[in-house]
């Protein structure tokens, strides 16, 4: 059993210098991305310290050579295309083109907390669609845009630096008009199952997955793509199914989503609040046999 991807988790909690080593702790033991969420606020790490995405991906391409580092995911709640676009760039930029950006809709407390807003699901997979969209036209050499809910005009200068390559798009959607976004612009779709799935049983979460899976499988169709030109991508932890907690948990995770053409597994890193008391040697055997 081969997935193409096993990648790791690591929350941009806490000082610097504590996250470092498990950036170069994850290239060790031989993950393939290092990814970390783009939160404002989040009740996980209440009276904590919450980094900039950006900008620990920024550091953690300073302190590794090889592993791929990515967000998972950056928040269309509060950035906007031509922001987003300069901070991913210049990642991939000093990462030597390691970058892998995930992007979507974001979460309410962040709205609420960059700018006391509300907005309804409808307003906010509107936005989720014009930042990919517009992200798009700042990468493909736009000085001026239109979107449904912003726009962008003016821009003197370069959407990317010279001889460097787009990062990979990844896109999370659980449905349909996320869905439909991810099978017309992503390189890749990631899933964790959608806010519904963090109560349900294995049996059932699984079977959730599934219909997602066939649910992108239908909207590429729709969009006359190729679904085996998208990568599909899984993250596990988040609900009642936790693969870290041993390691034939782990193997089982990964047997699991191999068998819906899930290519990449991402799990939370051991420090994490869904990976908090897993044991490091866990990741390292369960890695060692899936390799």
């Amino acid at each position: 059993m081969t997935l193409r991807r096993i990648s790791l988790v690591i929350p941009p909690v806490g000082p610097w210098r504590a996250q470092a080593r498990w950036y170069r702790w994850a290239e060790e033991v031989g993950y393939d991305v290092a990814y970390t969420y783009d939160h404002l606020t989040h009740a996980t790490a209440r009276g904590e310290w919450l980094g900039e995405a950006f900008t620990t991906l920024t550091a953690a391409a300073a302190v590794t050579e090889r592993i791929r580092l990515g967000t998972l995911v950056a928040s269309a709640v509060f950035r906007r295309p031509v922001a987003l676009a300069r901070a991913a760039m210049t990642v991939q930029d000093i990462s030597a083109g390691r970058l892998v950006l995930g992007l979507g809709l974001g979460a309410p407390p962040c709205e609420l907390a960059d700018r006391g807003e509300n907005s309804t699901m409808g307003e906010m997979s509107a936005r989720f669609a014009d930042v990919v969209e517009g992200y798009r036209a700042v990468l493909d050499g736009a000085t001026q845009w239109q979107g449904k809910t912003m726009s962008f005009t003016g821009i003197e200068t370069t959407g990317r630096p010279e001889g460097v390559d787009a990062p990979e798009l990844l896109l999370a959607a659980h449905g349909p008009r996320a869905l439909r976004l991810a099978a017309r612009y992503a390189d890749a779709w990631n899933t964790y199952g959608g806010p519904g799935s963090t109560q349900l049983d294995a049996e059932d979460y699984w079977r959730l997955i599934a219909q997602q899976a066939a649910g992108f499988a239908t909207e590429c169709d729709r969009v006359g793509r190729d679904p085996s030109t998208v990568r599909r991508s899984l993250l596990l932890g988040f609900g009642r199914v936790r693969p870290t907690t041993d390691v034939d948990a782990f193997l089982q995770a990964a047997e699991q989503a191999e068998s819906l053409g899930v290519d990449e597994l991402v799990v939370y890193s051991p420090d994490s609040p869904a990976g908090m008391g897993s044991d490091p040697r866990v990741h390292e055997r369960a890695l060692a046999q899936l390799r």
